[in-house]
């Protein structure tokens, strides 16, 4: 009999938060999620000020810091009645709406992206996501590949036009890996490729079936007269569940197509 995960959901509230300049409509500004029954709570802003925020995009630019520092001081609950009875003029907030959800940082990302309409600036807030295939295709063919879509990365990851996102299936790496994550890539790989977690292409198989897969890279070395060789080359999941695969030589089997960054969601 086969059994599947059971997902726990549980009900969050939403806030928009909204500036309106004088004499404009009003734009939203970021969204906080709030879990009533726990006190947890989610923060995320928009970070495009500059181009949208006129004379007032310096003060705009703080409103993050200051909704996460009066959130952390006195708890989510007594901030956001604070906001709702007293905000109304330049920074608005609006009444809160309930909806189920199974993780609060999932569960943010989803509703920023739906009520927060951003200012796409690639590699200094967005990277761009592709499909396996085709970041093998652009960095490693040097050929123009267009990205699915562009997603806003963490405002703590400093970008360059070398970092890209792929979403990555399969359990071979959980739990650092969860399967369907988004996680972020560089090309090309720097210094030693020991222990890193590399996407990789194999020109085989893969446990389930792909080219594409993210292993953890370990190799030995032997001196070949005047040069240093790869005696073994060891792809290592990190679920213990899946087989690491050892090749003896690297060839063709596979080929890298960056190493992991940062695993966003």
């Amino acid at each position: 009999m086969q059994t599947g995960t059971v997902i726990t959901t549980r009900r969050a509230e939403v806030s928009l938060v909204e500036f309106c300049l004088p004499g404009e409509a009003a734009q939203p500004a970021g969204v906080i999620l709030h879990d009533p029954e726990t006190g947890e709570y989610r923060v995320r802003f928009r970070r495009d000020w500059e181009s949208i925020g006129g004379d007032e995009a310096d003060v705009l630019a703080h409103l993050a810091e200051d909704f996460e520092a009066k959130l952390g001081e006195l708890g989510a609950e007594v901030w956001l009645r604070q906001c709702e009875e007293s905000l109304s003029h330049v920074i608005r907030i609006s009444d809160r709406e309930s909806l189920p959800v199974a993780d609060l940082d999932r569960a943010l990302q989803r509703v920023y992206k739906q009520r927060v309409p951003v200012t796409v600036q690639p590699f200094v807030t967005h990277l761009p996501i592709y499909s396996a295939q085709a970041a093998a295709g652009k960095f490693l063919e040097d050929t123009e590949v267009e990205p699915l879509d562009w997603i806003e990365a963490p405002e703590d990851l400093r970008l360059d036009r070398g970092m890209y996102i792929v979403q990555i299936t399969g359990r071979s790496m959980e739990p650092k890996i969860p399967d369907g994550s988004l996680c972020v890539f560089r090309h090309p790989v720097g210094g030693s490729r020991e222990n890193k977690l590399l996407l990789i292409e194999r020109r085989d198989v893969s446990e389930s079936g792909g080219r594409y897969t993210v292993k953890r890279y370990h190799s030995k070395k032997q001196q070949a007269g005047e040069t240093v060789e790869h005696k073994m080359i060891r792809l290592e999941p990190l679920n213990k569940e899946f087989e690491a695969w050892e090749l003896e030589r690297s060839g063709d089997v596979f080929r890298v197509i960056g190493e992991l960054i940062r695993v966003l969601h």
